[in-house]
């Protein structure tokens, strides 16, 4: 971007005031630390300069804003045309507590629903199954069958609103009951939008809610793929998923770095699956976290945008513009929320989900100051809400696109976190792709490694975290209207499969779980008749002990 002399004079300029200005400061008043990191111990200069980012091109690593490589964004006029989808994730207890909530969140301005499951839901056990016991309810809503999602969206739109739903091993099953319940309201499959984070990768890297083996999973997500690709061209068939990763300790390097990889690999699979790219590369979307160090996170946004352009072109060969546009929904972090002083997460949320606004986000859920401590109460998740509406609003940063670009710092860190993040993808490359690296242990150690550098820079005191490490309260009390999951949802659930079981068809049922398990068994799309399974009551837990049958379950190793 600029002529050698001019880099040149720049440098001796820099020089001539570390030696003068500089220097008689510092004689005085040191610096309060001797080096300055991001959260992700990525160095940063006391300052930058033109120097810093004389090697960018503007029409190669910039461009405008809709045009490759999209660093500055993916459509035209960003936020100035429409604001990004406010997308709270919610969901606790049974279906009629959170429909309720749905409703609410709705009425308070929320654009878009996202559901959270419980985690039997999430595993592919039902309510009444041993494993489940104490578990009913916690985490998310509990969801046994197809008359259960009628309730959660009994009264909601779904060709008016938008649904997220977090699920991954289940996916397809979840889908399934959606897509039924959209019929039963008169809803054809095209006129359906939304997204399944369908993401097993990081499931096993990361998170741990996984029920088969790669391989059969994979499959599951191909043929989700395909079946949308045929039948509802507005839905999102995957949200690949950086969130969990950082929020198991990654770095920022690493979380733009092993999304990309997992993202590459569900790419990879689907085209041995016989899919054209340009088929269903336009459905992809990603989902990542936004940490606490503001310019870091959109510098990070902006690399994964640029990075993903690029591997969708040079890899792929994507001739459609849309495949190669990132589209991602972001959470705030959830382990950046305290349990000490929690109204001090107020103030972590709002920056968090600046940075993801600031950093182009389509999509936003920003986390309730007590999640620390509990689901979030009403209370907690309208100003939880408030936030992303002042921000919209309010602070004026969605009146111009991309704000940030040609700062020297945010220019140099996205050039940086692209180019790191893209060395490990080779690393990556060469142990044989995603799954194999998952298999060897390579993420989930790197991951570790991060997070346990992390912890000590916290205990060190290195990393001042407000109110926990500095800044402490003498006595701590609990905040008034914590949110309490009943521990009789439990019952109640295996009550309602008990009386399903008695109503429905059951020669039906079984005439289903035999066409899913003879279709597991061939090389035939999953996706009809698990569909067909779901419509006539099938429960998730029937279901799923059938592909469990046939795939069998995974079982992790033991990474040291």
């Amino acid at each position: 971007m600029y002529d050698k002399r001019q880099v040149d004079k720049i440098k001796g300029r820099k020089r001539k005031w570390e030696e003068g200005t500089l220097k008689k400061v510092l004689d005085r008043f040191p610096e309060r630390r001797r080096d300055f990191k991001t959260l992700s111990d990525l160095p940063v200069e006391r300052v930058y300069t033109p120097v810093d980012t004389a090697d960018l091109d503007h029409e190669k690593d910039l461009g405008m804003p809709g045009e490759y490589p999209y660093t500055r964004g993916i459509q035209p006029t960003m936020y100035r045309g429409r604001l990004w989808t406010m997308r709270q994730y919610a969901g606790f207890g049974t279906a009629e507590e959170s429909n309720k909530r749905y409703k609410y969140l709705l009425e308070q301005g929320q654009t878009g629903l996202s559901v959270a499951f419980d985690l039997p839901t999430q595993i592919g056990y039902d309510s009444d199954h041993a494993l489940a016991e104490g578990e009913v309810g916690k985490v998310g809503v509990a969801i046994d069958s197809l008359a259960d999602m009628e309730v959660l969206f009994g009264g909601i739109p779904l060709d008016k609103v938008s649904t997220s739903m977090t699920i991954n091993a289940p996916a397809a099953i979840l889908l399934a009951m959606y897509i039924a319940v959209a019929e039963k309201q008169g809803v054809s499959p095209e006129k359906l939008k939304g997204t399944i984070q369908n993401d097993i990768l990081k499931e096993y890297a990361a998170r741990g809610t996984y029920i088969f083996p790669p391989q059969p999973s994979m499959r599951l997500i191909t043929d989700t793929f395909a079946y949308c690709a045929a039948h509802l061209p507005n839905w999102n068939t995957i949200s690949i998923s950086g969130y969990h990763i950082r929020e198991a300790g990654c770095t920022a390097v690493q979380e733009v770095a092993f999304t990309l990889a997992d993202g590459i690999a569900y790419v990879e699979a689907a085209i041995e699956a016989g899919l054209d790219v340009d088929d269903f590369a336009p459905r992809l979307s990603f989902f990542f976290n936004s940490q606490m160090d503001l310019l870091e996170e959109v510098a990070k946004f902006r690399a994964a945008r640029r990075l993903w352009a690029r591997i969708m072109k040079e890899r792929f060969g994507a001739q459609n513009p849309r495949s190669s546009k990132l589209r991602f929904h972001t959470q705030t972090a959830g382990c950046a929320l305290t349990a000490q002083q929690p109204d001090n997460n107020v103030v972590r949320v709002t920056l968090q989900a600046l940075a993801a606004v600031l950093g182009g986000t389509q999509s936003l859920h920003t986390n309730s100051r007590d999640e620390a401590l509990a689901l979030p109460s009403e209370d907690s998740v309208r100003i939880a809400l408030r936030t992303q509406q002042v921000i919209a609003h309010e602070s004026g940063v969605t009146n111009t696109i991309d704000p940030l670009a040609g700062s020297y710092y945010v220019e140099s860190l996205t050039d940086k976190i692209e180019t790191e993040a893209r060395e490990y993808i080779e690393k990556i490359d060469v142990l044989g792709g995603a799954v194999k690296a998952i298999e060897q242990g390579f993420m989930q150690r790197e991951i570790q490694e991060s997070a346990y550098q992390y912890q000590r820079s916290v205990e060190s005191k290195d990393r001042v975290v407000v109110g926990v490490n500095k800044f402490q309260l003498e006595a701590e009390t609990l905040p008034e209207g914590l949110l309490k999951v009943d521990p009789a949802v439990g019952e109640y659930q295996k009550e309602r499969i008990a009386l399903l079981k008695a109503d429905r068809d059951a020669e039906a049922v079984a005439a289903a779980l035999k066409r899913l398990e003879e279709t597991a068994q061939s090389d035939g799309n999953l996706l009809p008749p698990i569909i067909a399974a779901a419509k006539v009551y099938a429960t998730i837990g029937e279901i799923c002990d059938v592909l469990r049958g046939v795939f069998g379950e995974y079982e992790t190793s033991v990474i040291f």
